[in-house]
């Protein structure tokens, strides 16, 4: 055993097919290859990320543990044994930040808990470009995570969402499930003011990103299809 804790990396991945190169740090290059114990959301994705990053990497030497939304929360203190021997751990999302909409938050937090040195690196987030690219109030602003299915829930936590905006002078951003992206959309038109302002950014850093802001009623003329696009939806009001 080592005779200090190692740190708990958080290592951030593309958003989609973007060569990591592009929109990583040589950091990020650098802390995959000095490390082989890794959290992730799902191993397979995690391995594909790792080989792209360090095509030499020993992949059987790895060792790699799966957090989700099927894991138990008394399983995590074990997931960072390894900093307690010594050794560093990353933690890698399916896309983007970890920690950031996503399970790595439970990880992190267990990391604090044990007095276990927390080191985040620099990567695409696609809640903070599209706020970036929104034209909207970047000094205050509220991440609202998945809003309900339900057609009737779903309208009033948009009409919620909307109040709120104008009442505290916030923007409002939230996602969706990308098969159901354009059922969104369409609630949003129904249920939002004509002259509330909306941004749609979808596929951020790739090749096919689009990102648009435009009050209600001209989105009612614009004709776009985001079936199975990552997208993030911010509106202001």
């Amino acid at each position: 055993m080592r005779a200090e804790k190692g740190n708990l990396y958080l290592i951030p991945c593309t958003l989609g097919d973007t060569p990591p190169l592009e929109v990583l740090p040589l950091l990020v290059k650098k802390t995959v290859e000095n490390t082989n114990h890794f959290i992730v959301e799902h191993e397979k994705n995690a391995r594909r990320f790792i080989k792209i990053i360090d095509s030499k990497k020993n992949q059987a030497g790895l060792v790699i543990q799966e957090i989700n939304k099927f894991t138990n929360e008394d399983e995590i203190p074990q997931m960072l044994l390894p900093c307690l021997e010594g050794y560093n751990v990353g933690v890698i999302s399916d896309a983007g930040c970890p920690g950031i909409a996503d399970p790595g938050a439970n990880v992190v937090a267990e990391a604090h808990r044990q007095g276990i040195k927390v080191i985040p690196l620099v990567g695409p987030s696609s809640i903070l470009l599209a706020m970036m690219a929104s034209g909207f109030n970047g000094q205050n602003f509220a991440f609202n995570g998945y809003l309900p299915i339900d057609k009737g829930e779903r309208k009033s936590a948009i009409k919620r969402l909307e109040k709120l905006s104008k009442e505290l002078n916030q923007s409002q951003s939230f996602i969706e499930t990308p098969y159901r992206n354009n059922q969104l959309l369409d609630s949003l038109l129904s249920a939002l003011n004509g002259q509330t302002m909306l941004c749609i950014a979808c596929d951020i850093t790739l090749s096919s990103e689009f990102i648009r802001t435009a009050t209600v009623n001209e989105w009612k003329k614009i004709k776009v299809d985001l079936h199975k696009r990552p997208a993030i939806f911010i509106l202001q009001n």
